[in-house]
C-alpha cells in the first residue's frame, strides 16, 4: 500500500512538473503590471458588470494567469498585483493544493475586487489570506452578475474567474492562499 502511494505521488509529480515550470519562474514587476492591465481589459470586454464593480472598489487584486493541474493530487499557482487607483501597490502569489477525484490541467485568470478598507487591510495585514477565511467573498458568475448593481454590492469582495483554457473537472478559488511576494 505504501509503495503504491509513493508510486502515485511520483507519477503526479512528474505529470505536474511541466505545468508549473513556467509559473515558478518569477515574473518581474513590470511584466506583472502589463499582464494585469491586459487581463482587466479582457475581463471588462467580456463582463461589463466587472467594470462597474471596479468603479466602486477600493482596490483590485489581479491574477492574470493561474496554472492548475491535477491527477488525484493537484495544485495551482499564479502571481498577481494589487492595484489602487489603477496603480500597483503590492505583489502577491496565489497557491492551492487539492486531492480527490481530479484529472487535467488548465489556466485561468481571476480578479478580486476589494470593496472596502477592511478587506484591503485584511489582505495587507494577514500572513496570507486564505480565501474562505476572513472577509466575505462572492464568486461572480453569469447568474450572479445579472443581479448585481451598485445598490446590491454589500459584501467585502467580489471575484471573477475568466479566460479559462484547458480541461479540468472543476475548480474554484476556495482554499486558495494569497500571500505577499517581493518584486
Amino acid at each position: 500500500m505504501l509503495r503504491s502511494i509513493r508510486n502515485m505521488s511520483l507519477m503526479v509529480a512528474l505529470f505536474l512538473t511541466p505545468f508549473f515550470i513556467n509559473s515558478v519562474h518569477a515574473a518581474s514587476a513590470e511584466d506583472l503590471n502589463k499582464d494585469a492591465e491586459q487581463a482587466l481589459k479582457v475581463l471588462y470586454s467580456k463582463n461589463p458588470v466587472a467594470k462597474d464593480i471596479s468603479m466602486k472598489a477600493n482596490a483590485v487584486l489581479v491574477f492574470p494567469k493561474v496554472i492548475k493541474a491535477g491527477l488525484v493530487f493537484g495544485g495551482s499557482y499564479g502571481e498577481g498585483v494589487l492595484l489602487k487607483d489603477l496603480k500597483p501597490v503590492n505583489y502577491y502569489n496565489s497557491v492551492s493544493a487539492s486531492w480527490g477525484f481530479q484529472a487535467g490541467a488548465q489556466s485561468y485568470g481571476y480578479v478580486v475586487f476589494l470593496m472596502n478598507d477592511n478587506a484591503v487591510k485584511y489582505l495587507n495585514n494577514s500572513k496570507g489570506w486564505e480565501i474562505g477565511v476572513g472577509p466575505t467573498i462572492v464568486m461572480v458568475n453569469e447568474g450572479v452578475a445579472k443581479n448585481l448593481s451598485s445598490s446590491t454590492l454589500k459584501k467585502d469582495a467580489y471575484a471573477f474567474i475568466f479566460d479559462q483554457q484547458g480541461l479540468m473537472g472543476s475548480f474554484s478559488i476556495e482554499g486558495t492562499k494569497i500571500s505577499i511576494i517581493n518584486r
